[in-house]
């Protein structure tokens, strides 16, 4: 069971939920000054966004925000309206704790299925580039393809890059429709052998992502699982599942277009230009938006030849993430305020591809010159421009984009524009290979061992990873700005992904300057060590947070902590490592936090998922596994509180691991395995 050595720190959240909103009806609900800039714009325009919808929402109902509304089958919806008697379950029988524990784990199905769907599409265009399918994709990282195939169990001797390549999609693949009772490869490839053995006696092993997800949703189809741990177990394999399918995206596009290195670059709305081309690639999908980065360098004739001073490619959400980290690519915004950068007007196109685009952008577009161009046949927008993508015609489709741009911004140039002149330096582009680069400058034989001399010797309190969306529940950015400041007061060093990520970039947190204003003294001395170690590469130095990229760059994060437990000789339940998603919104929120839980991570998540209907499902969530994998959520809306529990969790497993060593060195025993 979690402990903390605050006794007033508890698993239930510190507010009650009818105090969680602060102000819900009031549609200024960010810290960002060039969206709140915006939403003056809007308000004075009439033109409805995002912050408006979700006030028009409030009060939200609580059958639905418990979990305890039912409506797999069309015999309800059901809802839970009493503690005993015929309102106390659903039409069929179905208690409360089945009915929260289906809904969730159904959304970790959906989250696995996002991001397995995003590996597999990757996976696609590696094999066909190693057939020579496709001219325009090839293998960009050679040694990155070299690790991973001698990591996943491939023989890489005497073998051309086009051949490996071959043979690591084929494995990719396979990891999505194996039908024997074989473990996913790229998970039992990256685990510990301590999880590898948990994972087994539980039966939570997936052997496939797509079975997995088949299995989840039969699972909990009306008349099968009553079993709330049975059913969050099967939610745990997903979740696994999940894991496997952001691993394989990353290393397959890190192997098409390069392991991320340190780059500079800036965030906010800011960095749109009203006398350039402005293009701005959203969504998740990198295929698309690199070939069109690719290919905009190529074309800046054609925008200049137009009237333009060029072309300026900017980023939302982890489409902009990608290419942020591999190509310096400026964030324009993440995704609360993706309308937000429309009404600038300098918009000339918004490319999409798949997840976390709201529909709205169509809308919100109409009012302005901007063309929105969906890429994806299963992402499309009514009215929408759509340049139908596949790895065959990549970079004719991204010329095709990039000149609709041109012919766009034509009938913009002179109409007048509206950009906040708010923008942030960002470093960014820590993959792990980088971050290990970084830490082999003081110790090249073993570069983690720097890391975990830190958390030893008490100069840093341990890692912690800030995560996840934005959701209009929680002041947009305001979560992931406040922990991070309270985390880096604590010496704890931080790694980020997503709009997290991006939400420290806009506030300037990425900005190596900020290191001084908010790193505790053992922070501060750890950077400035790592970077002084560095300075012919590190020209800026290190910023407060180390962005790792996109939401499958998780992946990431996770490798970072079983170096971490390899290296400290113990599983990761015993690291100090915890993570945290500040404004978590989406079906794959739910499915990485359940990963972490299920790898031995404590997990915050700052906006509650539908789990509170059931005190047994809750209690599973927050306290039973922590008993049983080591790993457990901490569901805490005040951001404050949310950092306090955090830095406790990485006090109380520091001070557990130093009184196991003690007794093994005392008795001359092995390390106690028990966390």
């Amino acid at each position: 069971m979690p402990r903390f050595r605050d006794s007033n720190l508890k698993s239930q959240p510190s507010v009650v939920r009818k105090e969680r909103i602060k102000d819900p009806k009031n549609p200024k609900r960010s810290v960002d000054p060039a969206a709140l800039a915006m939403l003056d714009k809007a308000k004075e325009q009439g033109i409805i966004t995002a912050f408006d919808r979700f006030a028009a929402q409030q009060p939200r109902c609580a059958f639905g925000y418990e979990g305890i509304c039912c409506r797999i089958c069309f015999q309800g919806p059901c809802r839970i309206k009493a503690e005993e008697g015929p309102g106390s379950k659903g039409i069929c029988g179905a208690s409360a704790y089945t009915i929260v524990a289906r809904n969730i784990v159904r959304m970790m199905a959906g989250g696995a299925s996002a991001h397995s769907d995003h590996g597999r599409h990757i996976a696609h265009a590696l094999l066909h580039a190693a057939e020579g399918k496709t001219a325009d994709y090839g293998v960009k990282d050679g040694d990155k393809l070299k690790r991973v195939a001698e990591k996943v169990g491939i023989n890489t001797e005497g073998k051309s890059l086009n051949e490996l390549a071959k043979e690591v999609s084929l494995a990719a693949l396979e990891d999505f429709g194996r039908q024997t009772d074989d473990p996913c490869r790229w998970l039992y490839s990256y685990i510990t052998n301590d999880r590898k053995r948990k994972f087994e006696d539980c039966n939570i092993v997936p052997t496939s992502i797509d079975r997995s997800v088949v299995a989840m949703l039969h699972q909990t189809h009306i008349g099968v699982d009553a079993d709330p741990v049975n059913i969050i177990f099967g939610g745990l394999k997903t979740s696994l599942a999940d894991y496997t399918g952001m691993h394989i995206s990353t290393d397959l596009s890190d192997i098409l277009f390069g392991t991320p290195k340190p780059t500079v670059s800036e965030a906010n709305l800011g960095v749109l230009k009203e006398d350039k081309v402005n293009v701005v690639v959203h969504g998740h999908n990198p295929l698309l938006s690199q070939t069109v980065v690719d290919v905009a360098r190529e074309m800046e004739s054609e925008a200049k030849s137009a009237g333009a001073a060029g072309i300026q490619i900017s980023g939302i959400c982890c489409t902009g993430n990608e290419v942020l980290m591999r190509s310096g690519v400026p964030l324009a915004t993440n995704f609360a305020s993706q309308e937000l950068a429309i009404m600038t007007g300098a918009v000339d196109v918004m490319v999409v591809d798949v997840q976390c685009i709201m529909p709205s952008i169509r809308n919100v577009a109409e009012c302005f010159k901007t063309k929105i161009v969906t890429t994806m046949d299963n992402s499309k927008i009514p009215g929408s421009h759509h340049f139908a993508f596949d790895e065959n015609h990549a970079v004719e489709s991204a010329k095709g984009i990039i000149r609709l741009a041109i012919e766009t911004f034509k009938t913009r140039k002179g109409c007048a524009c509206d950009i906040p002149q708010v923008k942030s330096k960002v470093v960014a582009g820590f993959s792990l290979e980088a971050i290990l680069e970084l830490f082999a400058a003081i110790n090249s034989e073993r570069p983690i061992k720097v890391l975990t001399d830190a958390i030893d010797s008490g100069e840093l309190a341990g890692v912690a990873l800030l995560c996840g969306c934005n959701n209009l529940e929680a002041v947009h950015d305001h979560a992931h700005i406040t922990i991070a400041k309270e985390l880096a007061k604590a010496n704890v060093l931080m790694v980020g992904t997503g709009c997290s990520a991006q939400a420290l970039a806009k506030a300037g947190l990425l900005d190596p300057v900020s290191v001084e204003e908010y790193a505790g003294d053992g922070l501060k001395s750890f950077l400035q060590r790592v970077a002084e170690a560095n300075k012919d590469k590190l020209t800026d130095g290190l910023p407060l947070m180390l962005h790792m990229g996109s939401c499958v760059d998780n992946s990431r994060a996770h490798d970072l902590h079983t170096l971490m437990a390899e290296e400290m000789g113990i599983d990761v339940p015993k690291v100090p490592f915890v993570a945290s998603a500040p404004e978590a919104m989406s079906e794959k929120a739910v499915s990485i936090g359940a990963g972490f839980v299920a790898l031995g991570v404590p997990t915050h998540v700052g906006t509650i998922p539908p789990i509170e209907g059931s005190k047994l499902t809750y209690g599973i969530a927050t306290q039973i596994a922590s008993d049983v994998y080591g790993g457990y959520f901490i569901f805490e809306t005040n951001p404050e509180v949310a950092a306090a529990k955090l830095a406790a969790a990485l006090e109380y497993r520091t001070w557990k691991l130093g009184i196991h060593r003690n007794a093994a060195a005392k008795y001359e025993t092995k390390l106690c395995e028990n966390f």
